[in-house]
């Protein structure tokens, strides 16, 4: 079954570009709104897998648009990227903060957006299963069983560490605040400065090595986003009789 993209966007141009690239990759059909209030009135029709959103609309901005599906029980979960040429840290932090996934500034190139538009429906399918395992063929993780491998090496990583890890790698492509990481593997009670996450990235890059750089990446003024370097790759599910027979744990 193709993936069904909803693009919110005035910009014909792009509306054209975007389409043509995607339902070029078989796996996609688009449909395409020109206001807010149009993209919301497709929405329930429509039940998109994923909402590209301008911010610069007119009518309602796409502020507006995603923080009202947001609000909705039935909308509140599709994922959206945001398309726009506001590239400001403020932007990005607010667009992220109001429940988009991603956000991608203009001029963008084609083969980025439709990789993070893989990446956010990746991460939609995979909320109902329990994600097990990593490995593109030099980073090896197994989430269940504490076990992480890159480039044959084992580094030895604190729970902490490996935590954020895999908070990282288990929302591949999408930009993490600082503050989501803090909620996320501290808890929403613990009170620290986002200079703790930095350091546990200082660290986790630190005891995986040269290459690790290329994985984690940061986005400055935002937080950080986990780049797989093969782009097929994703978490997965394990049967259990295939967990590894390591016994070691990090």
């Amino acid at each position: 079954m193709k993936k069904r993209i909803l693009i919110i966007e005035d910009d014909k141009d792009i509306v054209e570009a975007v389409r043509y690239n995607l339902e070029k990759e078989r796996g996609f059909s688009v449909l395409s709104a020109k206001t807010g209030d149009e993209g919301l009135n497709l929405v329930p029709q429509m039940k998109p897998h994923l909402i590209i959103l301008d911010i610069g609309l007119p009518g309602l901005t796409g502020y507006e648009v995603c923080r009202m599906l947001r609000r909705d029980a039935e909308t509140q979960d599709i994922p959206i990227v945001m398309l726009t040429a506001r590239g400001s840290e403020s932007d990005k932090v607010l667009g992220l903060e109001l429940g988009a996934d991603d956000y991608i500034t203009k001029p963008f190139g084609i083969r980025e957006l439709i990789a993070r538009v893989r990446a956010a429906i990746r991460r939609k399918e995979a909320d109902s299963g329990t994600l097990e395992v990593f490995d593109d063929g030099k980073l090896y993780i197994h989430f269940e069983d504490y076990i992480i491998r890159f480039h044959g090496r084992e580094p030895k990583l604190t729970f902490k560490e490996f935590s954020l890890l895999k908070l990282l790698v288990q929302n591949a492509g999408r930009v993490l605040s600082r503050d989501k990481i803090l909620d996320a593997v501290w808890g929403y009670n613990y009170y620290s400065e986002s200079r703790t996450v930095d350091v546990h990235i200082r660290r986790i890059r630190k005891k995986l090595g040269p290459g690790a750089q290329d994985y984690i990446d940061t986005v400055i003024g935002v937080g950080y986003r986990f780049k797989p370097q093969n782009p097929e790759s994703q978490p997965s599910p394990v049967p259990s009789n295939s967990k590894s027979q390591a016994t070691s744990r990090p």
